[in-house]
């Protein structure tokens, strides 16, 4: 199974399971990755005028990007990847899980619209499950582990604080495995990875493991979603 390209590995084929699991595309009431209620961040940035950027993994891009997307002061959300070098970000050479690298969003978003600490509560809430090492869902390997990289000081201390207080408030099915990544270089996905799911609606691994999350972002951060999502790639934009 291929779509534009992509050779049948690592998301491809956890989609091939669903298609066997299920002859009839329809999205269950949840994905894999159940959304958790939780509280915003004690500790969160000063809201200021400009665009800033986050890069967070948590599992296969495609829904870490769409979930982002449809987030109102999200300007930008490019699948990617960070942790490794420069040479190796490429998806097939990812893949290997040997090279550093975590399949990861880069949110471009402004402040005075939405605070990191407000992206993180969606990311833990929403975007992927904190609790799986080196997994999420179906897909498994270190390239798809749950990692910020922070993009400075304030980010850093902001994400160990909340994760801190996660873990003392006990809501989650077990210990928050998230790590901390600094001084990483994030590196944009090939084309054909951009907007997959605005693009892909009906993919079974889309319609399985992350259009739940979309409703999930919209039922628990009203205020928050924006149905028309922020793309990236100009022939999904028209």
């Amino acid at each position: 199974m291929s779509i534009s390209g992509i050779s049948p590995s690592r998301c491809i084929l956890a989609a091939a399971a669903v298609v066997a699991a299920f002859a009839v595309w329809q999205a269950p009431a949840l994905s894999s990755e159940e959304a958790v209620r939780i509280p915003p961040p004690a500790q969160d940035e000063k809201a200021a005028a400009g665009t800033e950027k986050a890069v967070f993994a948590g599992g296969c891009f495609w829904g870490v990007q769409g979930v982002f997307q449809h987030v109102k002061g999200v300007k930008d959300a490019v699948s990617g990847y960070a942790g490794g070098a420069k040479k190796d970000a490429e998806y097939e050479t990812v893949g290997t899980g040997a090279t550093g690298h975590a399949e990861s969003v880069e949110i471009t978003y402004d402040s005075a619209e939405v605070t990191y600490g407000q992206l993180l509560q969606v990311y833990f809430s929403v975007a992927h499950n904190p609790t799986e090492l080196n997994f999420q869902g179906p897909d498994h390997g270190p390239q798809y582990r749950s990692t910020i990289f922070a993009a400075n000081a304030e980010q850093k201390a902001i994400a160990e604080s909340y994760i801190a207080q996660l873990g003392k408030a006990k809501l989650f099915s077990g210990p928050i495995v998230t790590t901390i990544e600094t001084g990483k270089t994030f590196y944009p996905a090939e084309d054909y990875h951009q907007d997959f799911l605005t693009r892909n609606p009906t993919y079974p691994y889309i319609v399985y493991n992350d259009l739940p999350k979309i409703e999930n972002l919209k039922a628990l951060f009203p205020t928050l979603y924006s149905d028309k999502p922020v793309l990236v790639m100009a022939d999904a934009k028209g």
